[in-house]
């Protein structure tokens, strides 16, 4: 089909697309959230083992606005959110982009509870209906949402405990071959409480250190949204970066700086609570369509 024909058949998916954008800023807007742009460009981002970012010059583009919005958190804004372009290496599929448009908001002095609410309220101003329908299923977005931990999920539908799964390295191949296809079919899923190791930058439960207050979002089996009540001790912040970047050394990944002027700001925060959502899958799910290719106006094949 020539280009230009099958671009101009998207222009009822990016009408849909903008509108979905608009909308989410006035949630956001009327809620008292200040919005906000951060450099895209950085000197590093945040160490992680499994995310490679695009070299830029000497520097990189970004792979979250994470840091710079949680340095404006630390600086006294309360209630922050951002509709941002993020990249990261080698990552495209039929729900992944290269390129891609992330949402992030943080609340100071709340935890990952209250970005659970903030998900809830957010789909059901997208969908005032309260059901969802996609690929020919449909999610009821107005019922009780299930909530599983990340060891709950695993037993139930991997036939092991997510503690043994990390321990035999085959935390990620079950999570994405076992459970998440099982997340989400009815009702949104909330999965919660993932083991230490893997609590990136999220704070330990105060009531049983083997876990981190991070959750993710699914819908329809689609991973939506990541969320943490924010670790803020810049000492253990230091730990974790140093071990992700001692795993990508090991694995033979280029090393990162440290962001130093994160690190040094975050002893400024007391608690706070940050997510990011993907955009890009939002929409696919919002406009029914199955592949994420379908929801941009240019994947990086049509270029």
């Amino acid at each position: 089909m020539d280009f230009s024909v099958a671009l101009a058949r998207k222009q009822q998916t990016l009408m849909q697309r903008a509108r979905i954008l608009q909308a989410i800023r006035a949630f956001f807007i009327t809620d008292d959230f200040l919005e906000v742009e951060t450099p895209q460009r950085l000197p590093g981002n945040a160490p992680e083992m499994h995310i490679d970012a695009e070299p830029s010059g000497p520097w990189f583009l970004q792979t979250s606005p994470e840091l710079c919005m949680k340095r404006l958190l630390a600086a006294g804004c309360p209630r922050l959110f951002q509709i941002s372009r993020c990249w990261r290496q080698g990552e495209r599929g039929r729900r992944h982009l290269p390129e891609f448009t992330l949402l992030e908001w943080y609340r100071g002095g709340a935890d990952y509870h209250a970005l659970m609410e903030d998900c809830r309220k957010l789909l059901s101003h997208l969908v005032p209906g309260g059901r969802l329908q996609w690929q020919g299923r449909e999610i009821d977005l107005s019922s009780e949402w299930q909530r599983l931990t990340v060891d709950e999920a695993f037993r139930r539908y991997a036939g092991c405990s997510c503690l043994e799964a990390l321990e035999q390295d085959r935390f990620d191949q079950l999570l994405v071959e076992k459970v998440e296809p099982c997340l989400g079919l009815e009702t949104p899923t909330l999965l919660c409480d993932y083991p230490l190791p893997l609590g990136a930058l999220a704070r330990r439960k105060p009531d049983d250190p083997r876990w981190a207050e991070r959750f993710e979002l699914y819908v329809a089996g689609i991973e939506l949204a990541n969320g943490f009540s924010e670790l803020c001790d810049p000492v253990e912040q230091v730990r974790r970066f140093a071990a992700e970047e001692e795993a990508r050394r090991q694995a033979g990944k280029p090393p990162y700086p440290v962001p130093t002027r994160f690190l040094r700001e975050l002893g400024r925060l007391e608690s706070a609570a940050g997510i990011a959502l993907g955009i890009d899958r939002l929409v696919m799910l919002l406009t029914d369509k199955e592949d994420i290719a379908e929801v941009v106006a240019f994947p990086p094949e049509d270029l």
